[in-house]
């Protein structure tokens, strides 16, 4: 595929999609059959490389006028200068698969190379809905071009999928994770850099595992009360995501949301019987899986009768406020995931729209000049991206006497977790994260704060990389927390 602006941008280059004709009466009755007819071999439409379920929408192609506006906003065309590897080549990628079939090991790579950040979608002048494009077609990539990856690979994400978004069976590697982490063979196996040799995946899976904290209980209903333990009038009844990889990982981190919403006067409603969102399987095209999670999220949170649904983790906000979409075929669910999409807030949006009304305190007791805290803000891409969330973080960490936000430079760029990104591209990821690294090193902060665990996860790494580990990071609503709770950051700035 060539340009004329030769990946300078400004081309208006590229085939037009052509027309396509409307389904036929077999297709639309396999399109109405719902799962059971999923399990089947779809018929591709014409001599297209996708099949009838959610191909990529020639109408949103056609909205790409290939200026080349998302090149410098791509962090893989930014890795390899490829074409083919920007958001605009992928179009084009689409647009020749939904033309001139069947899918071909080349789209498949391409497609897989994509990180799903959505910068692109922020940097478009355009409006091109890349996000709706890419994942549709890889769930095409998933029913029709899984046997051009490798089988290792495929075996891989299938072992992913039967891990991640399942927190008991996650709880259950807590256990030899901790044992594998006290007894030193952890520093062990890294000097020796066995795993780097034998698995790119499994090293950066034994790098990026954060140390085993004790279990933090949050009970299925918390009243409003003060840091003191003072009752507070309720002002809002919110439910609360625990997440998978947040829970098991990162308790702290939901025990402290729970914590600063109380303080705000929110009644918090945790349900036990909560499971996944889906998010890690609807980004990788997973669209049944990712469905089912979605039901069973929509039934416990609409028995739970809330005003809104807190998520302090980013990749899962941006999945949840999506589910109108992903339910709307489904008869029985589509009005009631539209209502609860409705209600799906970030937990740094909740706090903002309620206004702040617990006293804030300073953090910085043990660290910074002066009594002052510098933070390094790092913008998780489906907060800031997939989601617009931007301001409400920074204007909570701006209420916090003595603290200052520290830039970091191309913030915009992913730090390559990005979901399963790190596990099955590792080495981009490292990348990438070494880049992040880099510049949030040259801020000179006291502090890292996020609203991802996935990005917890890799910029800690990346840091460690670099020589950095006295850099400490943290969730942004554990940076509240300190202080609101008057408690200070200085076991924060001590991990």
């Amino acid at each position: 595929m060539s340009c004329e602006c030769g990946g300078a941008g400004g081309c208006q280059g590229g085939a037009a999609p052509s027309e396509t004709t409307g389904p036929t009466p077999a297709e639309v009755t396999m399109a109405s059959a719902g799962q059971a007819t999923m399990q089947m071999a779809p018929p591709a439409i014409d001599h297209s490389a996708f099949d009838v379920f959610n191909p990529p929408d020639p109408s949103l192609i056609s909205d790409c006028v290939h200026c080349g506006f998302c090149l410098p906003a791509c962090p893989t065309y930014q890795l390899w200068g490829r074409e083919e590897d920007s958001p605009r080549g992928r179009i084009y990628l689409m647009q020749e698969g939904l033309e001139n079939g069947p899918m071909n090991a080349a789209m498949v790579e391409h497609f897989d190379a994509c990180l799903g950040c959505m910068a692109c979608v922020t940097a478009c002048p355009s409006g091109v809905q890349y996000d709706k494009l890419i994942e549709a077609t890889r769930g095409q990539v998933e029913r029709n071009g899984k046997h051009h990856r490798s089988r290792a690979e495929n075996g891989l994400r299938e072992a992913i999928f039967q891990l991640f978004p399942y927190p008991d069976r996650l709880k259950a590697l807590l256990g030899p994770l901790k044992l594998y982490q006290r007894t030193g063979l952890s520093s062990l196996v890294r000097k020796s850099k066995i795993l780097e040799r034998l698995s790119p995946t499994l090293a950066t899976m034994e790098a990026i595992a954060p140390p085993v904290t004790r279990n933090v209980t949050i009970p299925e209903v918390s009243l409003p009360r003060t840091a003191e333990g003072q009752a507070l009038p309720v002002r809002s009844r919110v439910g609360m995501l625990l997440g998978c990889v947040q829970r098991t990982f990162y308790p702290q981190v939901n025990a402290a949301t729970a914590r600063v919403l109380n303080m705000e006067g929110c009644e918090v409603v945790v349900p036990k019987s909560q499971g996944c969102c889906g998010a890690l399987s609807v980004h990788a095209g997973r669209a049944e899986e990712g469905e089912d999670f979605a039901r069973r999220i929509v039934d416990t949170f609409e028995s739970a009768e809330v005003d809104y649904l807190v998520v302090n983790s980013a990749g899962c906000g941006s999945t949840m406020k999506e589910y109108a979409d992903i339910l709307a075929n489904d008869p029985l669910y589509a009005d009631r995931a539209e209502v609860l999409a409705g209600k799906v807030r970030d937990v740094t949006e909740i706090l903002v729209e309620l206004g702040p009304e617990a006293p804030r305190h300073p953090v910085a007791d043990a660290a910074g000049t002066n009594g002052d805290l510098r933070v390094a803000y790092h913008d998780a891409c489906h907060l800031s991206h997939a989601q617009g969330v931007r301001n409400p973080p920074r204007e909570l960490l701006g209420q916090i006497p003595g603290l200052e936000i520290a830039p970091i430079r191309d913030a915009d760029t992913c730090c390559g977790s990005a979901g399963i990104y790190n596990l099955v591209r590792p080495e981009a990821a490292r990348e990438l994260g070494d880049k992040k690294a880099t510049n949030i090193a040259a801020t000179k902060a006291d502090l890292v704060v996020t609203g991802n665990p996935g990005c917890l996860l890799q910029v800690t790494d990346a840091l460690r990389r670099r020589g950095e580990d006295t850099l400490p990071t943290a969730h942004t609503i554990e940076l509240l927390d300190a202080s609101l709770t008057g408690a200070g950051a200085s076991d924060l700035l001590s991990r």
